[in-house]
């Protein structure tokens, strides 16, 4: 039987030789081969984070990784700005409200980035601010948000400037150092392209100190746990998923040798690519401004269809793409483009997409 084809913005296929990965034998997470494979893949994290600073592998999803994002560097009562372009900038809000901080939720309309100008108001009138959260690449709707800038905001400051990255690193250009992020996380099923259950997470010196001071109560995602653990002996507090964290390993190798600008440069092109040939059909591109359109997903609209029935004939015949949220529902479709893609895999599924779209 062919297997599906993901054109998702995660999770992705698997190519064959992290697959050939996954099915070898694990080893004891206690052990030296352990250490080893968690230095190595710790060094190479640093290298596709941009960062001087250690990167600590999570068991859990990417929502696990934006909890420990919030319980471990702020205390409750505490005021923060979320800048909320889509869903996951959403989550940041909730899971920031269910945790006792006071969001600021400044949000904009669905395929639109934020406003500098909005977020320097937001700090003026709210002195007391003591984080920015916000999502580099929106996956519900393939908005690009400029972290850089707000990094300009927040350094030399006591603001921290939280990222999610999950779907938006390796992809697209992302510098953790020199944009002045303090936490950042990501997402193993991503562009690592192995199956979802590891969440890294980048923190700098400054997010460290406030994680000394903060008073919401966690134990599984304690960052200081994690950081004693790797520091000491280049373990996980936890029994973590051992054969992720191998995978990740040869992933994270694959991607430094590639070299991440030159998989973000790829991403970049198969993307306007796939933007000429479905402008070519009539859809209209969601995402207005180029700047801020994410290599991770295309997200097209097309008017005198139901785009939910095409994305449910396309599922039949192989293709796996998603649809919307919310108002865009019937509406939307988004082209994950995370996958190991050709401009000839790319026809092939453009040659299926006519076909069900001259049904409707």
């Amino acid at each position: 039987m062919k297997k599906k084809v993901l054109l998702t913005p995660g999770p992705t296929n698997i190519p064959e030789n992290l697959l050939g990965v996954l099915g070898t034998d694990i080893v004891h997470h206690r052990k030296v081969d352990f250490h080893n494979v968690m230095k190595e893949l710790n060094e190479n994290l640093k290298k596709i984070f941009k960062t001087r600073e250690n990167v600590y592998v999570l068991t859990s999803s990417g929502t696990g990784a934006m909890e420990a994002a919030v319980v471990n560097y702020f205390s409750k009562g505490e005021k923060v700005l979320v800048i909320n372009t889509g869903y996951f900038g959403d989550r940041f809000r909730k899971i920031a409200g269910i945790y006792g901080l006071e969001p600021i939720n400044l949000e904009y309309e669905f395929g639109e980035s934020y406003k500098l100008e909005d977020v320097k108001k937001a700090l003026a009138e709210n002195p007391d601010i003591k984080g920015i959260f916000m999502t580099h690449s929106e996956t519900s709707t393939g908005v690009l948000n400029n972290v850089a800038a707000v990094g300009e905001l927040t350094k030399d400051t006591d603001i921290l400037l939280v990222v999610d990255t999950i779907s938006g690193l390796v992809a697209n250009e992302f510098d953790f150092d020199g944009w002045n992020i303090d936490v950042a996380v990501a997402g193993s099923q991503k562009a690592f392209l192995i199956p979802p259950g590891l969440a890294f997470l980048a923190m700098s010196k400054k997010a460290g100190r406030a994680a000394e001071k903060s008073d919401i109560p966690k134990y599984y995602f304690d960052i200081k746990q994690a950081e004693k653990a790797f520091e000491s002996k280049s373990e996980t507090p936890y029994t973590p998923a051992i054969g992720l964290i191998i995978a990740a390993n040869v992933s994270c190798r694959i991607i430094v040798e590639k070299g991440v600008e030159n998989i973000v440069r790829e991403k970049y092109e198969l993307r306007k690519y796939i933007e000429q040939k479905l402008s070519e059909l009539d859809f209209k591109i969601l995402v207005k401004d180029e700047e801020n359109r994410s290599n991770t997903l295309i997200s097209v609209v097309k008017d005198g269809i139901k785009i939910k029935n095409v994305i449910r004939s396309l599922e039949e015949r192989g293709y796996t793409v998603t649809g919307g949220k919310g108002d865009f529902e019937d509406s939307l479709m988004r082209v994950g483009i995370l996958g190991e893609f050709s401009r000839e895999d790319i026809d092939e599924f453009l040659a299926v997409l006519i076909e069900e779209l001259e049904k409707q």
